[in-house]
């Protein structure tokens, strides 16, 4: 896992958007499509902005997956990550993608899971740029996270510190109105990303980065997974990185 630790969010952003475009750019050069992730969460907020000011990119030969959503939760809520994508980064782009497949929520969530698990199949990720949760998980793989399963997207079921952390970033105004389950791109399916972005500014996040760097792997701690990735490349900011002691 390399890290690397920024004074401020912009930095910090633009730093790891460059990181993740200038990979885009080295598959484009031999291959006429590319696929990418990108996680909706405020962590991204900075990332987003930089990425969308990032030249040299064809946007028309890139295909673009989420990673999870809420069930039962339609495209157009103010929370849904589908609207996240849209609102923030697909609308933005100087051109349309060659491909944008949106989780739908509001569908049967094992026959969503198949198709999006078909649609992946087809070309692993060049990139994926996500973060860490409070509670240590990675999309919405809470602890214990299954580091077994092959599928490709899984429903699962969130846990009370994750929703909670909805609230406390202002998507819902309690946590009765937070879903308690979601679709989410499962852990191995993001691990076959060429290269992770992962993204954690704030003093909140610290001790979720400090387990998921120092301790061992374990799904109780579904971040440190990221330790065995061959480029994951880890983007904080001092008080994310404040508990660090090594």
């Amino acid at each position: 896992m390399n890290l690397s630790i920024f004074r401020t969010k912009a930095k910090l952003g633009s730093a790891a958007a460059a990181a993740g475009a200038d990979k885009i750019r080295e598959a484009l050069a031999t291959r006429e499509e590319v696929s990418i992730v990108m996680a909706s969460a405020a962590s991204q907020f900075e990332v987003i902005d930089a990425l969308l000011r990032e030249t040299g990119i064809e946007w028309d030969r890139i295909v673009l997956f989420h990673l999870d959503e809420y069930i039962g939760l339609e495209g157009e809520h103010p929370a849904s990550f589908s609207r996240f994508l849209r609102d923030r980064f697909v609308d933005k782009l100087p051109c349309a993608l060659k491909g944008f497949h949106a989780i739908n929520g509001c569908a049967e969530p094992g026959l969503e899971c198949a198709r999006l698990g078909v649609m992946i199949e087809r070309s692993d990720p060049v990139v994926a740029f996500i973060g860490i949760g409070e509670n240590g998980h990675i999309a919405f793989n809470d602890p214990p996270a299954d580091f077994d399963t092959k599928a490709p997207y899984i429903i699962v079921k969130l846990d009370e510190e994750c929703r909670q952390q909805q609230v406390g970033e202002g998507w819902f105004p309690e946590l009765t109105s937070v879903p308690e389950h979601a679709i989410s791109m499962s852990v191995r399916q993001i691990l076959k990303a060429e290269r992770i972005i992962c993204t954690v500014p704030d003093a909140r996040k610290a001790p979720a980065v400090r387990s998921s760097v120092e301790e061992e792997v374990s799904p109780e701690i579904p971040a440190t997974i990221l330790q065995q990735h061959s480029d994951c490349r880890l983007f904080l900011d001092d008080p994310s990185a404040s508990l660090l002691t090594r």
